[in-house]
């Protein structure tokens, strides 16, 4: 296994969701709080990015890559690529005074799946939970039979037959089998994680079946074996790692975004390196994801 190297000193606040594109050689990723969505190249260096007006949650692109799919905290938008403007596909199915979209993915159907977070503006009061959310063009968006606190972790198997997702707060990561309508069944627990080590946040899926999952506050990847046992656990210079993806033309790098939000001055001259984009070739490949929306 290589170091870990840091590929953008990108100070996000919270970055999240790295997106591997294989048509165009490119990651995607965001910074839910310093809204905007992020198109790195790594042939060449550059990024390109797009502001939005409110908590990003979450995206998927359209199938001719000139547009995405935003999770905002005021709803599901279409962002022009050309042009950055936002057009409304849903309101948020929430009060956005307390909760926000968190973490997003297509399975491979192109069913898009959104998360939440209780995230009120004005801090206080008990932690409420709130419904995991689907989304396609034809069908709009869906709730689905999942309520928590604070989704994340969701990753799925290479037939799509299984979808994992993690409660955060509760230290749990959960295994559901899907059907061909993209009906949730089955739930069971895949694994759990000590509070010591981490909250579970998100998660890739390697082509032997291992779950790689960032562990938030543990400055840690962590691999589990497809039957949920423990395998490994990779440092980190960050310690508030949240997704990982795999990426490159042979899927064998290993991107995770990182943030600096919570962290006080102190810290953050402990940890130069919170918020930043990094990679690592893991000595696992990863699977082909879909990352249209159907």
């Amino acid at each position: 296994m290589d170091a870990v190297e840091t590929v953008l000193e990108a100070r996000a606040t919270i970055g999240e969701q790295p997106t591997w594109s294989a048509e165009e050689a490119a990651l995607y990723w965001i910074d839910v709080k310093a809204p905007a969505l992020h198109r790195y190249d790594p042939g060449t260096g550059r990024q390109r990015s797009w502001m939005v007006s409110a908590d990003l949650g979450g995206f998927a692109l359209y199938p001719g890559l000139d547009a995405a799919l935003v999770a905002l905290r005021t709803g599901l938008f279409r962002l022009d690529f050309a042009t950055g403007a936002l057009a409304p596909l849903a309101p948020p199915p929430f009060d956005p005074a307390l909760h926000r979209f968190n973490e997003g993915g297509c399975d491979p159907s192109g069913r898009f799946w959104i998360g939440v977070m209780f995230d009120p503006l004005s801090p206080g009061g008990p932690a409420l939970p709130a419904a995991l959310h689907s989304f396609t063009t034809a069908g709009g968006l869906r709730p689905e039979p999942d309520h928590a606190e604070l989704h994340n972790g969701m990753a799925w198997t290479a037939d799509g037959g299984a979808m994992f997702l993690s409660h955060s707060m509760r230290q749990a990561i959960y295994r559901y089998g899907i059907g061909p309508d993209g009906r949730l069944s089955d739930r069971q627990r895949f694994a759990a994680v000590d509070r010591a080590d981490g909250l579970p946040d998100g998660a890739a899926v390697d082509a032997e079946g291992g779950y790689w999952c960032a562990l938030h506050g543990g400055g840690r990847l962590r691999r589990f074996h497809a039957d949920g046992a423990h395998d490994r656990d990779v440092m980190l210079p960050v310690s508030q790692p949240t997704m990982c993806a795999f990426g490159g033309a042979a899927l064998d790098t290993l991107y995770v975004t990182s943030a600096r939000d919570g962290l006080d001055e102190a810290q953050r001259r402990r940890e130069p390196l919170a918020g930043a984009l990094l990679r690592l070739r893991p000595g696992e490949h990863g699977i082909r994801r879909r990352v249209t929306v159907a």
